[in-house]
């Protein structure tokens, strides 16, 4: 077998496992966000939802441009992989609660079990770090950096949002 073929292949993998990750939650999000407005849950804030959509999409595709076929760090692919153990832990923790959008159902309370009781927006801090971490793996410094900076602020908005929202309850 050629080498440089195997080399390239892993970057190709880790790449494809992203995508399918993302296309995978996609229509869990979809039925979970139905779940909850079946049970009178209401969208708080979609104005930012296309700015996050586009954040995500811009990440994956500059990866797979800049990326494809890059080396491995074996460093960042570890921290990655732990990553993806929380985010398991954390999307766990919200079950049928996790959406990709701010739903909140009247009478129900936030999530403070599990790592919400450590800090505030674990997913956010997940997403935050998975966002620098994966383009890393690829040695793609600058691209963590941009989408790093863009995914920030764009979680300041979503925050917010989501703060307001859940405080709407309690007026």
């Amino acid at each position: 077998m050629d080498m440089s073929l195997s080399i390239h292949v892993w970057p190709t993998l880790f790449l494809l496992y992203i995508i399918a990750e993302r296309l995978i939650e996609l229509p869990i999000a979809a039925r979970n966000t139905r779940r909850l407005k079946a049970q009178g849950g209401v969208e708080h804030a979609p104005g930012h939802y296309p700015l996050i959509v586009a954040v995500h999409a811009g990440w994956i595709i500059a990866m797979v441009l800049f990326g494809h076929d890059n080396l491995i760090s074996s460093f960042w692919l570890i921290v990655y992989v732990v990553l993806q153990l929380l985010r398991l832990y954390i999307l766990g923790t919200l079950g049928r609660r996790w959406t990709t959008r701010i739903i909140v159902v009247p009478g129900e309370q936030k999530v403070t079990k599990g790592p919400f009781a450590l800090v505030p927006h674990p997913n956010y801090l997940l997403v935050i770090a998975e966002i620098m971490v994966a383009p890393l793996v690829l040695g793609l410094w600058e691209v963590a950096a941009i989408f790093g900076a863009l995914n920030a602020a764009v979680l300041v908005i979503r925050v917010s949002a989501e703060e307001r929202a859940w405080a709407s309850l309690s007026r």
